[in-house]
């Protein structure tokens, strides 16, 4: 069993980073990573937003803060100013390079890969087409299941070919993933398939104030999850 590092609430800045998806096309990236970090994590932004936004960068830090250091990066259609997300192959493709950069910045670090709803599903796609190297499992910070009031399973038909753990943190409140469809989904992906759920909150993970809660105390609660269910995945290696 791997040693797990004690968490840390120390955030250290995050270092710029060039990855080289081709020859030609190369991406930015933000690496953070604190000397008692346990895992990485390889964070992909959502198909509206960059690296930069505020609900990723908070998030960065907070897994800073609970030992997961991160590699956030842009696609190219967002590196160069664009609306509208790249071709699948060149997503996997600058998922692959996002992968392969966060190896090379950690090389001992168990290494994970996911991202925030559409960079999660490039994620698993790219995995499921070809596995990642070393990346032991897959974090959805909500799943994409299906535009808003167009229920279906297509877009999660990729995931039956991953055969490595997938964390599903969702929101009851999702309008991209109704629960009718995703938990039984998450049944049938079995046992490598961890589905969980935090009340009220909507796909960005945000909840009303009659909740009694805040958007940053949401995201506190997604966040452990995330870190514990790393350490169960690394306690089990």
């Amino acid at each position: 069993m791997k040693r797990i590092a004690r968490h840390t609430n120390r955030v250290t800045s995050a270092v710029p980073q060039t990855i080289f998806v081709t020859e030609t096309i190369s991406v930015s990236g933000l690496w953070q990573c604190a000397p008692e970090s346990k895992a990485s994590l390889v964070l992909a932004h959502g198909a509206g937003a960059g690296m930069h936004h505020p609900f990723l960068a908070g998030v960065a830090n907070e897994l800073q803060g609970l030992g997961v250091a991160t590699l956030r990066y842009q696609f190219p259609y967002v590196e160069r100013h664009g609306k509208r997300p790249d071709p699948p192959a060149l997503c996997h493709a600058t998922v692959r390079a996002a992968v392969g950069a966060a190896l090379q910045l950690a090389p001992r670090l168990p290494l994970f890969a996911g991202g925030k709803s559409f960079g999660g599903r490039m994620t698993s796609q790219a995995q499921a087409a070809s596995p990642l190297a070393e990346v032991r499992g897959i974090v959805f910070l909500g799943f994409p299941l299906h535009p808003p009031k167009q229920p279906s399973e297509a877009r999660a038909e990729h995931l039956f070919k991953v055969g490595i753990p997938l964390l599903f943190l969702q929101g009851t409140q999702d309008a991209f993933a109704e629960l009718p469809l995703l938990q039984p989904l998450a049944m049938r992906l079995g046992e490598r398939a961890t589905l969980m759920l935090f009340q009220d909150a909507d796909h960005s993970f945000h909840v009303p104030a009659r909740s009694g809660r805040t958007d940053a105390q949401v995201q506190t609660a997604v966040l452990s999850a995330l870190a514990s269910w790393i350490d169960s995945i690394i306690a089990g290696d």
